[in-house]
């Protein structure tokens, strides 16, 4: 009987000890260092791998020099902060995270796929046998360049690619190719106009105002995707006109995004885009879950069976309303 006990005791330790060794094999997104961001890393290629083969999801890698200098920092907070790539490398993919500048396994892992010490950021997108998916992202430090490995991974491996990533990456692209414009269009209503010129490709924010005694709505817009003269002709199908913005222009607050700021939407942490497209599906009676990645879309779940439903947050900048919110 003692025997038995001793040989329980034994057992329930080594389960002790595998399960607090599986809880810690990853990182804190929100407490570690900022070379890493926000994101939450297996640090570990053996774990990657049996979590790859598992989940059938690739495997992301970050090499990283951690510490690492005002490159390897940055992005961390630049690239690997935003939200919504924080979720699509979580929820689409195995993060793995090597440091370059230590020993032991990340040295073990830097060999294998014969990355070298001390070097700036590199991404590399692999199988469960540690084959490249698409071609190793080094010298590129832009969010852009991580997302258009994402999507091009996510398409090699016949995976859809959610409709958040899609958004983020029309406003990456858009930033980085400096083609964002602006243009003003009156019209009879303001909630139609935001309904109709919002479901556009191309056009990545909507506001409601007055201006010249007509209410108004001012597009920014892609000109790499829609030029001026397709969104002017788009514009006259629903009888909306240019108009020259003025000094009396003053956006209409407590219309802004109509269709959107009358349902639980609202206390959701939107990106613009995200704000814009789920207000135009809202306006034409169809769902706006398709926008929201998997954390806004249990948020929103959440939300239906709560009274106190807390702050509206769509309109405050999205990182800070994110942390509010998720």
């Amino acid at each position: 009987m003692k025997k038995n006990i001793t040989q329980i005791a034994g057992i329930f330790i080594l389960l002790l000890i595998s399960t607090n060794s599986f809880g810690q094999e990853k990182t804190n997104g929100e407490n570690q260092e900022k070379e890493l961001g926000k994101v939450s890393w297996y640090r570990d290629y053996n774990s990657a791998v049996s979590m790859s083969l598992k989940q059938k999801k690739p495997i992301l890698i970050l090499f990283q020099e951690v510490p690492g200098c005002a490159t390897c920092r940055n992005y961390g907070k630049e690239v690997l902060s935003h939200p919504l790539m924080v979720e699509a490398i979580e929820e689409l993919f195995i993060p793995l995270a090597i440091f370059n500048n230590k020993g032991g396994k990340d040295k073990e892992t830097l060999d294998k796929f014969k990355e070298p010490s001390w070097n700036n950021p590199v991404v590399r997108i692999v199988d469960p046998i540690g084959k490249d998916i698409v071609k190793r992202v080094g010298r590129d430090y832009t969010a852009l360049g991580l997302h258009s490995a994402i999507t091009y991974a996510l398409t090699s491996t016949n995976k859809i690619i959610p409709e958040y990533v899609n958004l983020l990456g029309q406003e990456l692209k858009a930033l980085s190719n400096n083609s964002i414009q602006e243009k003003y269009f009156k019209m009879y209503c303001f909630w139609t106009g935001e309904k109709q010129l919002g479901s556009k490709n191309g056009v990545l924010n909507t506001e409601a105002g007055f201006m010249s005694g007509h209410e108004v709505v001012k597009v920014k817009y892609d000109e790499n995707k829609i030029t001026n003269a397709q969104l002017t002709k788009f514009a006259s199908l629903h009888d909306f006109k240019p108009i020259s913005k003025d000094t009396s222009y003053k956006p209409a607050i407590n219309d802004e995004d109509y269709f959107l700021r009358h349902t639980n939407y609202k206390y959701l942490p939107l990106t613009y885009l995200q704000r814009t497209k789920i207000n135009s599906a809202l306006g034409h009676k169809m769902s706006g879950e398709k926008y929201l990645s998997p954390k806004q879309l249990k948020r929103l779940n959440e939300l239906k069976n709560k009274k106190n439903k807390g702050k509206i947050l769509y309109h405050m900048p999205f990182a800070t309303s994110w942390k509010m919110a998720l």
